[in-house]
């Protein structure tokens, strides 16, 4: 249409221009002649036919050249046009393989994204789309398969390929294989805060502590994660390692890890629980009497305050004297004038036994408290009382249990 419209425009002109240079002319009286010789050879005509041939052989020629440059260039046109048919055609199939990925049709996503990547100017994104739809419908040979193809098509995109693939790999519970790929990533990019994020999670979803150790600096000093995040991961990581140290059951390398623990960790109440706990099980509680204080004095916990009660101490009157050094900032913890009950019968003082116990009791009855007050009238002969107060405990604990299976019931 718009190649019609030239010529017929062109046209117009080339009528116009003549009929104008031959009005001119015929003003004259006389409008001449040209006369053109070469050699023997000669030709003689008015001018307005001289013009108006050369106006018309302009217009025939000018029009033989633009159409023989349109044939020159019709198969470069033809190829192009091609080219953006099939463009558009891929770009089409993004949009529809990513509702398609987003509506849960992953095998049909999967199948037009792949069929247009290679016609596509972000053929990257085509393969790592259906490589997530492959996952999401559980073909992980499709999956990797395309992740190949993603490697192939987009040389240079080693890091975002890589972090889809572990990424893929960590939501299928692989984690062995997202952190031999992280690995590599790391390798490339050491601050790449994604890589970074993923790694730590996959330490801990590994329980692999050490690595998570190791890795702690870096997620600080490149600032990925909040302090407050930093701090929770310091807990999980030296928390992990000590649990497995329990576990292999060597006191020696709980040490040694318990002083390459910085401060501020040694004081949270959750890591010190379970140093503190392991020490006193293995027999070593006077070791960690002092230490256990003081830990207990700046953070109170519940926990602490159990195993503080629970130490085997060489001097247990020096124990009560800290626990009663600690009542004035807690006159109405349970557990605490619980443990002075405890220890002050381990002592034999009935008397400030019996007054601990029956303070505890009246805050919050527990079964602990019940028994040791039966053990405390036992000792002392009153078996009726002894028998009262365990059977009080008794009931106490009955209907804990009774309450545990309604709450239970209630929730089925």
């Amino acid at each position: 249409m718009k190649n019609g419209l030239f010529f017929f425009g062109s046209l117009l002109i080339t009528l116009a221009t003549v009929f104008l240079v031959k009005h001119w002319l015929g003003t004259f009286e006389n409008p001449g002649y040209v006369l053109i010789g070469i050699g023997g050879w000669s030709m003689e005509t008015s001018l307005i036919v001289f013009l108006t041939s050369l106006i018309v052989g302009f217009f025939v020629l000018y029009m033989f050249f633009r159409w023989l440059g349109w044939l020159l260039r019709l198969p470069w046109q033809l190829k192009n046009r091609s080219r953006n048919i099939k463009f558009n055609r891929s770009q089409d199939a993004l949009i529809a393989g990513l509702v398609g990925s987003a509506e849960g049709k992953w095998e049909q996503a999967e199948k037009v994204l792949v069929k247009h990547a290679s016609h596509s100017g972000a053929p990257l994104i085509h393969y790592l789309t259906a490589a997530k739809a492959a996952q999401s419908r559980g073909a992980y040979d499709k999956r990797d398969e395309y992740l190949k193809k993603a490697a192939s098509h987009a040389p240079g995109s080693d890091v975002a390929i890589g972090l889809t693939q572990a990424e893929l790999h960590f939501s299928a519970n692989q984690f062995e294989q997202a952190l031999e790929t992280l690995t590599k990533l790391h390798s490339i990019d050491a601050t790449h805060a994604s890589v970074l994020k993923l790694m730590h999670q996959t330490y801990q979803r590994l329980g692999d502590w050490q690595g998570l150790r190791k890795l702690l600096p870096t997620l600080n000093k490149n600032k990925v994660l909040m302090e407050t995040d930093i701090k929770k991961l310091e807990i999980d990581a030296f928390g992990g390692l000590l649990k497995q140290s329990i576990n292999q059951g060597n006191t020696d390398a709980m040490r040694l890890l318990w002083t390459e623990i910085p401060p501020h960790i040694k004081k949270t109440p959750g890591v010190a629980a379970i140093y503190f706990a392991a020490m006193i099980k293995a027999g070593l509680g006077p070791e960690i009497e002092n230490e256990l204080v003081e830990t207990l004095t700046i953070n109170w916990d519940e926990t602490l305050l159990l195993l503080f009660g629970s130490l085997q101490s060489s001097d247990v009157l020096k124990q009560i004297d800290i626990a009663e050094s600690l009542l004035p900032y807690h006159k109405n913890d349970v557990v605490l004038l619980t443990i002075l009950g405890k220890l002050s019968l381990k002592c034999r003082d009935y008397e400030k036994a019996e007054d601990y116990l029956s303070k505890s009791l009246a805050i919050d009855p527990t079964v602990q408290a019940y028994r040791l007050l039966g053990e405390l009238y036992t000792a002392q002969g009153e078996e009726h009382k002894g028998n009262m107060a365990y059977k009080q405990g008794l009931e106490l604990a009955s209907s804990g249990v009774v309450s545990q299976i309604d709450a239970a019931v209630l929730h089925s």
